[in-house]
């Protein structure tokens, strides 16, 4: 893999297991150069940024981030240049909710787990390599007792204030994800670099809700479904943009180098 960082604007963010790019778009929109980086993008999207007004740009990048040389090569090129980085390792073989199938996985291959926490545990060791700000987000999962506890925990409801309540519907999925992120699904935060986690703004949920409907319309193993169910609540991805901008109030190009 090469990779050659094309203009910086404000600086770079950095996106790891990031098909839907919904974690940087407040980074975009504030002028940053964002780069998502998942095995799933096709090859041409690497050469083609969607360009935001604000001048900043999302790249997204097909990279094998199971390949500890492309996370080193990665580190290489973006050393000292990146604003922030966040990361959703692949859950597969991590989250309690396939707890079922963990024996018939152990059975073909005793080492999945340790594999998989490997893999999510290079996403801090890559954040540390880059000096920047940075988290990590899974479900509940193995990773609290294989890699260390999380720093912090969510449901998106509680994030859902940051969402204006004229763009309350989702602008990509309205049909699956409910407005203003109103619903729970307990995830989990490890962080470093002096990440701060944001101020919680709850929306209500509903007095008769019962729990999220989302793997009724999700459920299945496409990776359709899995993007969606895995993409960042809007909300989240704006408050974590809105706490930890302000730190690089100082022009990202002359502390970088940009």
């Amino acid at each position: 893999m090469q990779i050659s960082p094309l203009e910086g604007g404000r600086g770079f963010v950095l996106s790891l297991y990031d098909y839907t790019g919904e974690a940087v778009l407040p980074w975009a929109e504030a002028g940053f150069a964002c780069l998502c980086f998942d095995i799933q993008h096709p090859d041409w999207a690497s050469a083609v940024p969607v360009r935001i007004a604000s001048g900043g740009y999302i790249l997204k990048v097909a990279v094998d981030l199971w390949d500890w040389s492309n996370l080193a090569e990665i580190a290489r090129n973006f050393r000292s240049r990146v604003a922030f980085m966040s990361s959703f390792p692949v859950c597969t073989d991590m989250a309690v909710s396939g707890a079922k199938h963990f024996a018939a996985k152990a059975k073909a291959d005793p080492l999945f787990q340790v594999k998989a926490v490997r893999r999510a545990a290079w996403c801090g060791r890559l954040g540390d390599m880059l000096g920047c700000s940075w988290y990590a987000e899974n479900p509940v999962s193995v990773l609290s007792s294989l890699w260390r506890r999380p720093d912090y925990t969510f449901d998106p409801y509680e994030y859902g204030g940051y969402i204006p309540e004229d763009r309350a519907a989702h602008p990509r999925w309205p049909e699956y994800l409910p407005a203003r992120d109103c619903y729970t699904k307990k995830t989990c935060i490890w962080a470093g670099g002096g990440f701060v986690m944001p101020d919680r703004r709850p929306v209500p949920l509903p007095d008769d809700y019962r729990g999220s409907l989302i793997w009724a319309k999700l459920g299945g193993r496409s990776d359709k479904t899995k993007n969606i169910r895995s993409a960042t609540p809007r909300g989240f991805a704006r408050a974590v943009f809105e706490a930890n901008s302000p730190r690089l109030a100082r022009p990202v190009e002359s502390r970088f180098g940009v």
